[in-house]
């Protein structure tokens, strides 16, 4: 099951606020330097596989969907002690991993600069059509993404992730141009071994990296488990090995009438915040 220090980093009061105001927060130091020299390694070596088979250049931003069954490293970030209980704090027990992605950053190519060449944003909300056929305002969470970052970014020009604070509650980009940083998008400064929570909502972009080091960032998204997977979760290698609240998460399910309307055995994250949280603690 998960490991029992989960109880000593549940959700704060000003993690929640944060997260409800903001659409994201920052946790420090949520992985170990040795863990992130590890992970930066497997990273390195899923990143150059990636540009050998689709022809990509040293300069080419790269986004390799569904890394999580690529290298078992990967799987530790499922549900690790310190980053997961803060997952179910906000959507509840009722979830699964539904979409993994690691993006690297190249430094730019030597000559450019950020005062010449700009940040190269492009803001976006994540989920593509549900962007579009929710009804409702503001459109529901559904899900949210915990970016663990192996690459130093506490500094402007390291290819940071920029946010508009406070936008996961707006439909519309409050800008006139996505294309361009509005007044009120800030850098995220996230040093590494730190990870970012944010809801898929919260209107941001990647940028540019003038740093001379890549910048790398596995991103782990979770939903709720009705939602239709957002890549392939191609795992079925890891499921022998893995405990039920893993299993939940990774998609395992009896029928695809559970996805809906669960049985306990379908759950078993509900029964571990019950009987390690409190019963207040399970909301629904």
């Amino acid at each position: 099951m998960l490991d029992p220090r989960c109880g000593d980093y549940c959700l704060t009061e000003e993690e929640r606020l944060r997260f409800e105001t903001d659409g994201f927060f920052i946790v420090e130091d949520v992985l170990p330097d040795t863990m992130v020299d590890q992970l930066a390694q497997v990273a390195d070596r899923v990143d150059q596989e990636h540009r050998d088979e689709r022809g990509l250049g040293p300069y080419d931003r790269v986004n390799v969907l569904d890394f999580i069954g690529k290298d078992e490293g990967f799987l530790t970030l499922l549900d690790w002690y310190k980053t997961f209980p803060k997952v179910f704090g906000i959507l509840g027990w009722h979830i699964q991993l539904y979409h993994t992605h690691l993006v690297v950053t190249p430094p730019s190519e030597e000559g450019l600069t950020l005062e010449h060449d700009g940040l190269g944003v492009g803001f976006h909300q994540d989920t593509g059509r549900l962007n579009l056929d929710f009804e409702t305002h503001p459109r529901p969470r559904v899900s949210i993404k915990v970016a663990y970052f192996l690459s130093d970014t506490s500094e402007e020009g390291r290819g940071n992730f920029y946010v508009v604070p406070g936008s996961h509650l707006a439909d519309d980009f409050p800008g006139e141009d996505r294309k361009s940083v509005p007044e009120e998008a800030v850098p995220v400064l996230a040093p590494k071994g730190s990870a970012v929570f944010f809801d898929r909502r919260l209107w941001h972009s990647a940028t540019k990296n003038y740093w001379d080091e890549p910048r790398r960032v596995l991103f782990y998204g979770y939903s709720y488990r009705w939602l239709r997977p957002r890549d392939e979760v191609s795992v079925d290698h890891y499921l022998d090995r893995c405990n039920p609240i893993q299993k939940q998460l990774l998609g395992a399910s009896k029928s695809a009438f559970t996805y809906t309307s669960p049985k306990d055995d379908d759950v078993p994250l509900r029964d571990w915040i019950r009987e390690n949280l409190g019963e207040e603690a399970v909301v629904a």
